[in-house]
Formats: structure tokens, sequence, C-alpha cells
């Protein structure tokens, strides 16, 4: 089997050491080249073709985010980002997959070299990942925004066909719930799902495989985009209509339930299916506490975390909706989805908020105090 070539950017003659020594210790990769900076970037990868790069943000001759900008457009190519673990740096990289960045890996602030190491084993997959990740050609947000509320602005017309918002607000159904889990390429996604949903949508509840640091500004980011507020998850806080509640980076989120209301539970426990925060855990509280109120959403990733929850909120009553492959940067967590047979439609990821919404109406869900 070929080796997947990596080229590495980045100022640091450190970082670029360690990381070398990180990847050439795998059998199934090799650092192809060392760049100090962008521009010499540029010459290796017309020379050496790799197949990954690796790329920093703060360099000097010019940063990696308008690097990453020119590539994408000039040579789209597998991308995953080294990024300082900062509210800045959190902010930047979100702006780096919003790119068509594949992934990311968080650097250390201080003990950088064995920060590196420690998280040698993270570096090394995210870069198998984004070797067989598929290149999404990203619509550029501020078009993205003009289109969605163009189409949220088209009341009744002479087809008269109902508006997105008008199906929202025919189902009376306060206890609806939509549940989303999300890895790789998971960001832009649930950007895409949440920007289509109308200001009087079904709570929504995301787990987003997230370190710590970056969820805040994930959900931040999300809000100024979205009709819906979009927020960070407490711990003990109501589950409100109109709003989107995403997983806190390293934390487990839940649904629970005091009394008639539903409420978020966040959890410190222990890693499932080598994440925190899992899917598996929210779907698993889904199915528990909400049952046939929940449309659940596996959006693109890889692995099979949430799998296998996703098929008990079926068996709970749920309605579950996968993304489809040709627009998944990832299929892999869709794809376990549907195997297990907890799927019952597959979609774009710009059809899946309008389908979820269709779905709520045609429910005729009786209204429950919350």
């Amino acid at each position: 089997m070929a080796k997947t070539r990596v080229l590495i950017v980045d100022d640091s003659a450190l970082i670029r050491s360690v990381m070398t020594e990180i990847i050439n210790r795998e059998a199934d990769m090799e650092v192809v080249g060392a760049a100090p900076d962008p521009l010499a970037a540029r010459e290796m990868i017309r020379a050496l073709n790799p197949d990954v790069l690796t790329l920093d943000i703060e360099m000097p001759r010019m940063d990696g985010i308008d690097f990453l900008e020119k590539l994408m457009r000039l040579r789209p190519m597998p991308v995953v980002m080294v990024s300082t673990l900062t509210e800045k740096g959190a902010t930047v990289t979100l702006k780096a997959l919003e790119l068509g960045a594949i992934d990311f890996v968080a650097k250390p602030k201080i003990g950088i070299a064995a920060g590196m190491q420690e998280a040698g084993g993270e570096i090394v997959e995210k870069i198998r990942i984004a070797a067989q990740a598929r290149m999404i050609r990203r619509s550029p947000v501020t078009t993205l925004v003009e289109a969605v509320g163009a189409a949220h602005a088209l009341a009744t017309t002479s087809d008269s066909r109902p508006t997105i918002a008008a199906l929202a607000a025919r189902h009376n159904g306060t206890e609806k719930l939509i549940l989303i889990g999300a890895s790789t390429g998971g960001t832009e996604a649930v950007r895409e799902v949440l920007m289509r949903l109308p200001a009087d949508s079904p709570a929504v509840m995301i787990t987003q495989h997230m370190p710590p640091g970056f969820t805040f500004s994930f959900a931040e980011r999300l809000n100024t985009l979205c009709k819906i507020r979009v927020k960070e998850a407490q711990d003990g806080e109501r589950v409100l209509p109109g709003h989107a509640y995403i997983a806190p980076g390293g934390r487990h989120m839940a649904l629970d339930k005091n009394g008639a209301n539903y409420v978020v539970k966040i959890l410190d426990s222990e890693p499932v299916n080598r994440h925190r925060p899992s899917v598996e855990v929210l779907f698993k509280s889904g199915a528990r506490h909400a049952g046939p109120n929940v449309l659940g959403i596996m959006l693109t990733g890889m692995g099979k975390d949430g799998a296998a929850a996703m098929l008990e909120m079926k068996q709970a009553g749920a309605y579950n909706v996968a993304q489809d492959e040709s627009s998944c940067v990832v299929f892999g967590m869709p794809k376990e989805a549907i195997a297990t047979g907890a799927v019952d439609e597959v979609l774009p990821v710009t059809k899946i908020a309008e389908r979820v919404l269709n779905r709520v109406a045609e429910s005729g869900a009786h209204r429950v105090r919350v």
C-alpha cells in the first residue's frame, strides 16, 4: 500500500521536527517535506505533490488562513490545521474549517514538544482521515445567509406551498426535539442544517466531536448566522424551542427530564467510543426520555459513534435522517447508522432541515407543557 505523503507547514523548527518524527513512525505515512512558511510551501506542493498538508495558522510572510483560502480556490487538497488552544485560535480554526480544512489539532500553549508527542495518536489519526476525506466545495457563508434568508422571506406565493417557517409553525409541538450527531466535517454540516431552521424551530441538541476550548466559539459563530439561538450547553438548563445547545468540548451532553420539562445534563464520565463528548450518550438519552418526540440526524464523521444508540431511538419511536455520502466529508458515521437499520431517510445536508420540519408538521404532535 502506498504511503500517505504529508507536507508540514509551520514556522517553528521544533514543531516541524516533532511532527516529522511522529508521522514517520507510522508505517502508512511519511513526511515528504517541511516548509517554514506558506510561500515555501507553495513551491513544495508543486514539486512534491503531497496527499495531505498540516498547516499552522500564525506564520510569517502569509498567515495560514490567507494561504488556505488561496489553496482551496486554486489547488484543493486535504488540510489538517495545527492551531493554538486559545479563544482567538478557536475562532480562526473555525474559519479554516469553513474554508475547507478537514480537521484540526490543538497545539499546546506550554510544553510544546512533550504536548505534541502526547497528541501524536490524534495527529496521525486525523491525517489518515484527511487522506480519505471527500473535498467539498464550500459555499461562502455570506451567500448561504442570503440564500436561506430569501427562502424564509418567501411567504405564501401563488403556488400556495407553505414555507419552512410555516411548516414549523403548524406543528404546535414544543415537545419535539431534534438531536444531531457529527464529527469530521461536522462543523460545516451542522451550520448548513441550523441556518435553515426558523426561529420557532423545535429545540436542537448537538454533539459535535470537539475538544475543550472550541465549542464556545463554535456556538457563538453559529449564533450570529442562525435564526434560532445557539449556545454552548450548561448543566441543568431547560431545553427550549427556538434554541440549539452544543455539547461542551471534552464533556458529554445528555437529555434529562425534570417533571414535565426537558433539561440538559452535562457529564464528566469516561469517553464512550473513544469520544467525549459522545453522540452515543446524547442519542441514548433521547431514546430514554423523549422516544417518539425525537427527530435524529446523523451527519458526516469517521467511525460509528452514535449508530447503536440511533437504533435505540428508532426502536423508541424516533424518526431518523442521515446525511448522504455525496455531501459528507467522511461517510463513516452515517454509513454505520444506515447499516444498523436506524435510519428512515438519507438526504443531502442541504435538504435535511426542510425534511425534518416537514416530518414535525406531518406528525400532528399535540402540545405539551414545558
